[in-house]
């Protein structure tokens, strides 16, 4: 594309008109504007910047985490500590962009005294002009009013030369009027010379000053469309280096491992490897028993008469059933929840005279009958309550994992879930 020049673009229509010029000068003047509304948003991101890098600092500093152990411990120091490194760059950024300011500003008030020294100049020329071309307007007005004159006095002069009383009175007041003419004729034409002069004087100061204008308007635009150009790049290294400090996140995120950090926990904070021993019976009459470290008990002697003592006692021997009831139960669920029963000569022997309480669950061990390993609420009227270490028979097992069993002689759905085999 060619290039247009102001000088050859901005010229008036009439010989005092201005237009062209003043539309230059507003030119210049909007393009002053132009800068400072990019300084003023300079100023604004400079202070949003460094007030988002404090608030990150802020925040990785504050940050928490010092409960967690391991791998994830070590990404997560890791995340605070990238954290803290943006906020840190952008409050660097903050500090590019205030001197950035600084730039346009310095550059702003240089163009501006430019400006105003080559907008004197012209202003005094267009001045000198504007009051010649008045005082050569006046001047060419005087001349023609007085050659009028002139030419009346002469035509007066020589239709009154015979008539007149006084003739050559007539004849000299012609002479002066023409003389009057021709001193105006003179004044008009050294105005219209010295008009000219300075005119060619306003032309050749109108070309350079436009020259000049136009030049400081390139430079406007260019040192603002490469200020713009450096902001964007500022900004999209910013993003780059935000790119890259959390890739250093990602990196230890990669080797955080599941197992190892909880294999971590168990052994810190592990308290034993075995559960406790199990809470065994104690009859109140030990002085004819003697229990051994697995829990068998076996009576010294008088067999027959500590079982009459037992049941002599209502109470002792209802308690003792109901006792051993419970716990053979009770016994019998975690060793089916754990799948790992084993029946041998060194298992729990039952207390003597209870035999019959033992083998009441042998009485459902079939295929159907299952045992509670939770209890159950029933929340609905056709749902059945149930304890840990309830014996059931399922009667119907529903695909949607609720199945109908029986306890004593009882029916109602509970969740398949909560039994397990016998």
């Amino acid at each position: 594309m060619a290039p247009l020049m102001f000088k050859d673009a901005f010229w008036g229509s009439e010989f005092t008109c201005h237009a062209g010029y003043d539309a230059v000068i507003q030119r210049l003047r909007d393009g002053g504007q132009m800068c400072k509304d990019v300084e003023e948003l300079l100023k604004m991101r400079s202070l949003a910047e460094e007030k988002y890098g404090k608030e990150l600092v802020t925040i990785a500093r504050k940050a928490g985490g010092h409960t967690e152990i391991s791998t994830l411990r070590t990404s997560f120091d890791q995340l605070k500590t990238q954290i803290e490194n943006i906020g840190n760059f952008h409050i660097q950024l903050s500090d590019i962009l205030k001197e950035e300011v600084k730039k346009i500003e310095t550059f702003r008030e240089r163009q501006k005294e430019q400006r105003k020294k080559f907008q004197s100049i012209m202003e005094k020329v267009q001045k000198k002009k504007v009051s010649l071309y008045k005082k050569t307007m006046e001047s060419k007005k005087n001349y023609e009013l007085r050659c009028k004159e002139a030419d009346e006095a002469e035509q007066g002069a020589e239709k009154t030369g015979v008539t007149s009383k006084n003739p050559d009175k007539v004849r000299h007041r012609a002479k002066q009027c023409r003389q009057t003419a021709n001193e105006a004729e003179k004044l008009y034409f050294t105005n219209t010379v010295q008009l000219e002069s300075v005119r060619q004087d306003w032309e050749e100061t109108h070309k350079s000053t436009c020259e000049v204008f136009q030049q400081l308007e390139g430079d406007r635009i260019n040192m603002l469309r490469y200020t713009l150009w450096d902001h964007c790049n500022h900004f999209s290294m910013q993003c780059v280096k935000d790119d890259e400090f959390y890739e250093e996140v990602r990196k230890l995120l990669e080797q955080c491992d599941i197992t190892t950090d909880i294999n971590c926990f168990i052994e810190m904070k592990s308290t034993g490897s075995k559960p406790p021993e199990p809470i065994l019976f104690e009859s109140c009459y030990q002085a004819g028993m003697s229990g051994n470290s697995n829990g068998q008990a076996h009576f010294a002697g008088g067999g027959d008469d500590m079982m009459r003592r037992c049941s002599d006692s209502p109470l002792a021997s209802s308690s003792s059933a109901n006792i051993s009831m419970d716990s053979l139960q009770n016994s019998q669920a975690a060793l089916t929840s754990i799948d790992e029963f084993e029946s041998s000569d060194g298992g729990y022997a039952p207390l003597p005279g209870l035999q019959y309480a033992a083998s009441l669950p042998q009485v459902y061990a079939d295929e159907d009958t299952y045992i509670a390993h939770y209890a159950f609420s029933a929340q609905e009227v056709d749902e059945l309550s149930i304890n840990r270490g309830d014996v059931v028979r399922v009667l119907e097992r529903g695909e949607d994992g609720w199945w109908k069993v029986d306890r004593d002689g009882l029916t109602g759905l509970v969740p398949g879930n909560y039994l397990g085999k016998i």
